[in-house]
């Protein structure tokens, strides 16, 4: 049924012929045998056809771990590996009896209790930024008022210098001294 490291005749052994794909759960292209159609699709073949076949997937990340799963199948009577094939449960149950499948769940649940731990520690810190922003608003809202005076003072200043430096402001006051 997957392609693993090996030869025609052990994938064979180990693929139930006589499982009926109007009886499994798995989708028709998994249950059908590999050769019922073309491995490659050709130019003149339906979209559907375009789809990788999951034979050409591997499903585990290392060749030991295959193996491992391949021995477990191996174990298998052929009815168990028919009921694995249509009954959607028992799949479910020998997928959650594999060591990848525990070790990835166990590592799933810890992320997924740290995160909720990071949630609730945010949280916790939520009502400390809430006071500190409103802080910031109120220093830069006080600070915005005093500048803004001195810039107003500023301003005035510039206005009395540029009035005395004026070219009228010269003429007034030679014109006073004379």
């Amino acid at each position: 049924m997957f392609k693993f490291w090996g030869n025609q005749e052990q994938q064979e052994q180990a693929r139930p012929q006589d499982v009926n794909p109007a009886q499994s759960w798995y989708p028709p292209s998994v249950v059908t045998s590999p050769s019922s159609r073309p491995a490659t699709p050709t130019s003149s073949s339906s979209s559907s056809h375009s789809l990788q076949r999951p034979t050409e997937r591997p499903l585990s990340s290392s060749p030991a771990e295959a193996a491992a799963i391949i021995t477990l199948l191996k174990d298998k009577s052929v009815d168990e590996l028919r009921k694995l094939l249509s009954d959607k449960d028992a799949y479910h149950q020998f997928l959650l009896s594999l060591d990848q499948v525990k070790i990835q769940n166990n590592i799933r649940d810890e992320l997924c209790k740290e995160t909720l731990q990071l949630a609730r520690e945010n949280l916790e810190k939520e009502p400390r930024i809430m006071e500190l922003r409103n802080q910031c608003r109120i220093i830069r809202t006080t600070e915005l008022a005093a500048a803004q005076e001195k810039l107003n003072e500023l301003e005035k200043q510039k206005e009395e210098l540029l009035r005395s430096c004026s070219p009228a402001s010269f003429l007034q006051r030679l014109q006073g001294t004379l």
